[in-house]
């Protein structure tokens, strides 16, 4: 990704290069015409009095043959001239040291990028402005809503999975692509095949969960003949929401909840589960389409950063980068 001050790719370099090289090799050429075209219409204006011999028109194209004699004169100066500024520079470069020729061509490139580009404080500035930009957040040591806000949609997901397993469920789920409304599946111990349980999960930062998304978990309950879901999210639930889960066997796990239900356990419990929440790079996103960690990107409109897919262009999907810290 381009940032503030990094230098241009080698492959933009060279394809500066490149086409520098056949531009500066069309206007030599375009010179060399002009004096080959000189020469030859100053040879046409000198030779045409011989053509007409003792005709009367001999005396009349003296003026044009001295014309003539001058064209030549110029044309072969601009051809001599254009062929040592070719000669010197094939010269130069061959004595040049290694390395010299292209690092020369790359100051050039560079000073044409910065002469084109906002300065420094300009940019600055424009990031600082931007409502959605991502920082590092620092790594939580203790179970707070803090540990909800840090980390990424998949370790959110990981971790309700641990809860449930924690608790005597045996547990199966995807960490990426179509789930079907299901992000985790808990079986009875003693039956991996048949499924007690579903679980959805809503990784969102200050929207609560609608009735809407409740509803649809239902659906899907519905569909496989499951009475009993769960309903996990870092956020909180409406009104609507809980009545209508409080009617549909569905058990709401907000934050406070979630940290509620982690401190009843052990604090090597506890410590497990945060180990699970923060694994790996925990506040980088996680590609839903692919299961790629995401790389930050920014867009050339605005200068907003998103987090792209790696695997672009063969994967296209993108999330906003949350406001942390």
């Amino acid at each position: 990704m381009s940032m503030l001050g990094i230098t241009p790719s080698l492959r933009n370099r060279t394809t500066f290069m490149t086409r520098r090289k056949y531009s500066r090799k069309r206007s030599e050429l375009t010179r060399q015409g002009a004096a080959l075209q000189l020469l030859l219409l100053g040879f046409a204006l000198a030779l045409l009095p011989y053509f007409v011999g003792k005709s009367p028109l001999a005396g009349a194209l003296r003026p044009a043959a001295l014309m003539g004699w001058l064209l030549i004169l110029v044309g072969t100066g601009m051809l001599w001239v254009a062929r040592q500024k070719t000669s010197a520079r094939t010269i130069a470069e061959q004595e040049a040291p290694p390395g010299f020729v292209q690092a020369t061509r790359f100051r050039e490139l560079d000073d044409q990028r910065r002469s084109s580009e906002p300065s420094f404080a300009t940019q600055a500035k424009s990031r600082r402005s931007s409502a959605n930009v991502d920082v590092v957040p620092a790594r939580p040591t203790q179970w707070s809503a803090d540990v909800f806000s840090a980390i990424e949609w998949r370790r959110f997901e990981a971790l309700i999975e641990a809860l449930f397993q924690r608790a005597g469920f045996v547990t199966t789920s995807q960490s990426h692509g179509a789930d079907g409304g299901v992000d985790v599946w808990l079986h009875a111990a003693d039956d991996s095949q048949t499924p007690v349980g579903i679980v959805q999960c809503k990784h969102w930062s200050g929207k609560p969960v609608g009735v809407k998304e409740v509803r649809e978990l239902r659906g899907v309950m519905a569909s496989h003949a499951i009475a009993r879901g769960h309903f996990a999210t870092t956020s909180a639930f409406t009104a609507d929401a809980r009545t209508f889960a409080l009617a549909n066997g569905i058990h709401l796990l907000d934050a406070n909840g979630l940290l509620t239900l982690i401190a009843k356990r052990t604090v090597a419990e506890q410590q497990a589960l945060l180990n699970v929440a923060l694994e790996g790079e925990y506040w980088r996103q996680t590609c839903a389409s692919c299961g790629a960690k995401m790389i930050e990107r920014s867009s050339g409109k605005d200068g907003r950063g998103f987090w792209g897919c790696p695997t672009y262009p063969r994967c296209r999907h993108t999330m906003s980068m949350r406001k942390l810290g």
